[in-house]
């Protein structure tokens, strides 16, 4: 019986499938493929902001493997999008291998932080976000109004949930550090 909360875990499993999808077009499209990982990620993106609230309508309260898992999805398919932007040479072998490097160096010294993997997922989405305003602007342009349309709609929580939560857990690990 499909009920809210497989129907939720089915999203976010597809948006895995999602990054898997986009380092194929990597490699077998390359920059042609821009305008239709645009796409994929709207939909991705669309799919996490809306798997969370479809879970919670689910009759029988319950956790599931993949809905824990959701964050790192999130890293998976940011990664992924990290790879098909190497591979298409939007980004150089060696800014990309530096920036994997400095991020697995990061996670070694201070562990699977939450806040530290949605860190790393940033600089990869405003890459695709400059580069699809430089190259077709108008699917750049999409992105932003997506951006902006979620951040409105989930104004509240976003103000007074992710963005505290996120930056007293960067304080967190900055005074871990430094003690």
């Amino acid at each position: 019986m499909f009920d809210a909360k497989l129907v939720a875990d089915l999203i976010t499993a597809a948006r895995g499938l999602l990054g898997v999808v986009m380092v194929w077009l990597g490699f077998t499209q390359g920059r042609e493929a821009l305008p239709l990982v645009v796409i994929l990620m709207l939909l991705d993106w669309t799919g996490d902001f809306v798997d969370g609230g479809i879970a919670k309508r689910s009759r029988r309260a319950r956790r599931t493997w993949i809905g824990d898992s959701d964050l790192y999805v999130d890293l998976l398919v940011s990664l992924c999008l990290g790879i098909y932007l190497l591979t298409a040479g939007f980004v150089g072998l060696t800014a990309g291998l530096l920036y994997l490097l400095g991020w697995m160096l990061a996670l070694w010294r201070f562990g699977l932080d939450h806040n530290l993997l949605m860190l790393v997922q940033a600089p990869i989405y405003l890459w695709l976000i400059l580069t699809a305003l430089r190259l077709i602007p108008e699917m750049g342009n999409w992105l932003v109004l997506w951006i902006l349309i979620a951040t409105a709609i989930n104004w509240r929580r976003f103000s007074k949930e992710i963005v505290p939560n996120f930056v007293n857990g960067m304080i967190s690990l900055w005074r871990h550090r430094h003690s």
